[in-house]
């Protein structure tokens, strides 16, 4: 039986951080920060990244964290689940890329070094559909049941159904697809994740159902997880603006299960669902609210889990 939770991740210490324009087209979550220098910016995300891996190494997550790199740029390798993925099998994924600049965090060295401690059997690259203009983006498009084998994805311009498919097929997964929106300008537009607007634990699920405005896409939704026995922990399209969509349940120290989020997406939850969430692990939140603003993901996006057995 796969395993839906694991104790180790691996996370990228930023070096530049900045608002990606690349990625800012169809992620609205991103914001400017006005009057702020490049460096000013970079050290806040820096201190709420440390901050962060500090908080999870207290909790007995075990935490592998590596350095950015100088060159080339690129702004947004402190979220590196979209381009990268590991499985219990030994299996790495690599992922396509919708901005170009975010093509290259993906870095051979990383899985060199992560070989060393971890049994990575074989490397599936499913980058070739770059050159086709399709993109799936690792664990941000791709919510994963491990344990059921279900992939569940929100269609957007970086979760194509093509992409989809061919990673079904390969990894043995049958997929759930709808399709979430999000308020902009008046208009109803693809959310650009769907880590944005759903978490998925070993037995919850977090999701803004009313993002799904298809009903029927949205009863599809609930029913698959009610038939895999997820307790389903509604938040509202406020909340999920808030990165409460953005959680990642995790092992701490002796199994103990945690879910780990931002302070904003602590902060906009009610006692109720804070209660809910109680019950499936100890919440653990850090405040990371430059590299929200300006990168436009959160706890989760910033964390990928490593699946593969220890050597």
């Amino acid at each position: 039986m796969s395993k839906q939770v694991t104790n180790h991740i691996m996370m990228i210490r930023p070096v530049a951080f900045f608002m990606n324009e690349q990625t800012a087209v169809n992620n609205y979550y991103q914001k400017n920060e006005e009057g702020v220098s490049l460096e000013d910016i970079q050290n806040q995300a820096l201190e709420q990244f440390d901050a962060f891996v500090e908080k999870l190494r207290a909790e007995g997550v075990e935490v592998t964290v590596f350095d950015d790199t100088a060159e080339p740029a690129t702004p947004d390798s402190i979220f590196p689940n979209n381009w990268i993925s590991f499985h219990q099998d030994g299996a790495v994924r690599l992922y396509p890329m919708y901005a170009e600049n975010r093509r290259l965090e993906r870095r051979e060295d990383i899985i060199a070094s992560l070989k060393q401690s971890f049994k990575i059997e074989d490397v599936v690259s499913f980058t070739d559909w770059e050159a086709k203009g399709a993109y799936l983006e690792g664990t941000g498009s791709l919510l994963l049941d491990r344990q059921n084998k279900i992939a569940y994805a929100a269609v957007s311009e970086r979760t194509m159904p093509d992409v989809l498919e061919d990673f079904c097929d390969e990894a043995g997964y049958d997929a759930v697809t709808f399709h979430a929106m999000q308020s902009v300008d008046g208009k109803r537009l693809p959310i650009y994740h769907t880590n944005v607007m759903m978490c998925l634990g070993e037995e919850f699920a977090v999701v803004c159902l009313d993002s799904i405005d298809d009903l029927e896409e949205r009863e599809n939704l609930v029913e698959s997880l009610e038939e895999t026995d997820k307790e389903i922990i509604e938040i509202t399209e406020a909340q999920k603006e808030q990165f409460a969509g953005n959680m990642l349940q995790v092992l701490g120290q002796d199994d103990q299960r945690l879910i780990v989020m931002s302070s904003a997406a602590f902060n906009s939850l009610s006692d109720e669902q804070k209660a809910q969430l109680a019950k499936h692990g100890k919440l653990v939140h850090s405040d990371i609210h430059t590299i929200e603003k300006l990168g436009g993901g959160s706890a989760r996006c910033m964390m990928a889990e490593i699946f593969n057995p220890k050597k």
